[in-house]
């Protein structure tokens, strides 16, 4: 029994894992463009 509860609460915890992943890259590019567009931004305002 014991081992039965561990195996369904390690899977609860590989299925929670893999729709934390899945959630994660939504925004990672468009957040990497915005940081990347700004850091130009400055490097362009400094240079006047």
């Amino acid at each position: 029994m014991n081992e039965e509860r561990l195996k369904t609460r390690q899977e609860r915890r590989e299925k929670k894992r893999r729709k934390k992943r899945a959630r994660i890259p939504k925004h990672g590019k468009n957040l990497a463009r915005i940081y990347l567009e700004a850091i130009l931004k400055r490097l362009k305002g400094q240079g006047k």
